[in-house]
């Protein structure tokens, strides 16, 4: 997985097709990819063409250079501070994002090539494995700028990690190192960086051989049991029409074949 330089100029979050794997690089290096305001439109965006192209089965989000993200900009963040309650509607525009990756239908790999700091701590843990290097970090300062976290953020934090570690990660803004990261489940798997590609495109491999549409539909429900609002009928009704589909047929004939199945 090639990555554009560090001397490379800042850019808004890039995005790559190779086969059944969609990759969504943050690119601004030089601000260990700080995101600002434009690069949430652009993810928006990248998330629009992942979801309508059904030849994409995967997304890999990642960042350029030494960090995986910086976080959202806390000039951005100052200036809604003092605007007008109108004016601050944009900012929820950050936790809209981050929710739109955690519903999103394909499986979604963050490949943490660094540290991870703020609001970016929330986008990780939003997709639904985190890959990351050993020398990893996270920071979630919002006790020390005096900042209450956005619900949906906490929530996450919360039904991932549990109450306890939500509480410490979010009251003593204590920055934790990879081990500690993997011990509490923020972190899916560590590797050592020269590692990280191979452990990437093996998961990613993995989950671009599975059903698409049963995983779609056990992702949804998924999360909707963790956020303590399952729709039972609908969880119940998508496990029935799986049983009625194509993709069960093909996967009893490569099974009874002993064959990879081909969705």
């Amino acid at each position: 997985m090639a990555a554009p330089s560090d001397a490379d100029a800042a850019t808004p979050p890039l995005l790559e097709v190779s086969g059944a794997v969609a990759t969504i690089r943050l690119n601004r290096p030089r601000h260990l990819n700080r995101l600002e305001a434009e690069d949430l439109d652009v993810l928006t965006r990248h998330f629009a063409r992942i979801e309508s192209d059904p030849a994409i089965r995967v997304l890999v989000l990642t960042g350029t250079g030494r960090a995986f993200s910086a976080g959202y900009d806390l000039n951005s963040v100052a200036a809604r501070a003092t605007s007008s309650v109108e004016q601050q509607s944009a900012g929820s525009a950050f936790e809209v994002v981050v929710n739109h990756l955690e519903d999103l239908g394909v499986p979604t790999i963050c490949r943490l090539n660094g540290g991870v700091y703020g609001g970016s701590t929330d986008l990780a843990l939003a997709c639904d494995f985190r890959i990351g290097v050993d020398t990893a970090e996270m920071f979630m300062p919002a006790a020390r700028l005096g900042l209450h976290y956005y619900r949906s953020g906490i929530s996450r934090y919360v039904s991932r990690l549990g109450a306890d570690n939500a509480r410490r990660l979010f009251l003593t803004a204590e920055k934790i190192g990879a081990p500690e990261m993997l011990r509490i489940g923020y972190l899916t798997s560590m590797v050592p960086l020269e590692a990280l590609d191979e452990e990437v495109e093996r998961l990613a491999t993995q989950l671009a051989g599975n059903a698409p549409n049963a995983m779609r539909g056990m992702k949804r429900t998924i999360n909707e049991i963790a956020r303590g609002k399952l729709d039972e009928a609908a969880a119940d009704r998508r496990a029935i029409e799986s049983m009625r589909g194509e993709e069960i047929k093909e996967g009893i004939r490569a099974f009874a074949e002993k064959r990879p199945p081909k969705f």
